[in-house]
Order: structure tokens, then sequence, then C-alpha cells
């Protein structure tokens, strides 16, 4: 039993003086160098930390970080939310009657985005749905610190549709569906009668 606690006040001891020494070692302040410097990697001797957030480090330009969606761009394909690993994007779309304007590059928008959310809290950062994009509205910014006092608080809601607006739209379409219906089940009984 004495044993034991000449033991642990000898492991104690050790642990503080290593603690001790690199208190004191050194309190200079860190100079942010990008990544290309010869000596980014001698940046670390002599230095405790960077001073946060007055200082930050250079973020590198193929960085994957928050994600954000240019919602004039997005034909809402939803190839984003199947590729997602994690399930973090939630699209909801609704069908228009006829076409609805086109992106920056020239594709034509049929469909409304009801509901466009990614729960960055379920993200992980795997750049998968900014590679599939056909328009290349869904990118990582380079913003890394989003900190939030509520978890709901990470869910990002991009589409700016109002749920009175998608029931307008989904009214429509499905209108037009059943006048295409009715039109077609009379030209089917025009047919028969004819025969």
């Amino acid at each position: 039993m004495f044993k034991n606690a000449i033991n642990g006040f000898t492991t104690a001891w050790k642990g503080l003086t290593i603690t001790i020494g690199h208190l004191f070692a050194s309190n200079a302040r860190r100079r942010i160098r990008p990544i290309s410097d010869d000596n980014y990697f001698k940046n670390l001797e002599g230095t405790n930390t960077i001073q946060y957030p007055k200082q930050q480090l250079p973020v590198p330009e193929v960085g994957r970080y928050q994600l954000d969606v240019e919602m004039d761009d997005c034909i809402v394909c939803d190839l984003c939310a199947k590729i997602c690993p994690v399930d973090c994007i939630d699209i909801e779309a609704i069908k228009a009657t006829e076409a609805i304007g086109q992106t920056s590059d020239g594709t034509t928008k049929r469909l409304y985005a009801a509901k466009f959310d990614i729960d960055m809290a379920k993200c992980m950062y795997c750049g998968l749905c900014t590679i599939v994009c056909p328009t290349e509205c869904i990118i990582m910014t380079n913003q890394y610190d989003k900190s939030v006092f509520e978890l709901k608080d990470l869910t990002y809601e991009f589409s700016d549709m109002t749920a009175e607006d998608a029931a307008e739209k989904r009214e429509l379409f499905e209108k037009q569906l059943a006048e295409r219906q009715a039109a077609k089940s009379a030209a089917m009984k025009k047919k028969e009668g004819e025969e």
C-alpha cells in the first residue's frame, strides 16, 4: 500500500514537471504563414498557441467547410441529397406547370424548391454534394466557425418558399394533371367511338 502511494506521487510529479516545463517554455505569438511557406512546420516550435480570434490560420483554397446554396441556380435535381452518405440534405420539389426560368449557365428550371434544408450537425464535409451538382449551385465556403447554442440552429434553410406558396403550386400542378387526364380520357373515348 505504501509502495502504491509512492508510485502515484512519483507519476504525478513527472506529469506536473512536463506540464510546468511547457507552461513556461514560450509565450511568443505564432506568426501566421500559408502552408506553402518553407518554414510552415517549423512554425510550431517555440509557440504555445495562436491568439484566436485575433489571429486566424489561413484557410486553404481546397478546404471543405460550411455548405452554401445559390437557390437561383438550383434546378432541384435532388442529386446532392441522393449522394449524401449521412442524409443531411432534405429537399422537397414541386413540379411547375411550365418553365420557371433559367440558371446562370442557361439550364431551364422546371421544379420549385418547397424545401431545401442542410443539417450541418450531420454533415461530414465530404464534398460529394458539390461534385455531383450539375449547375454548381451548392458550394463549400471558407467559413468554419459556426458556433450555436441550439442544435436546431445548425439546420440551414435555403428555400424561401412559404407553406402557402407551396400549397398553391401543388394545387396548380394537380389541376394541370387532372386536365391532362380528362383530355386523355376524352380522346380515348372518342377513338373507341370511331372504331
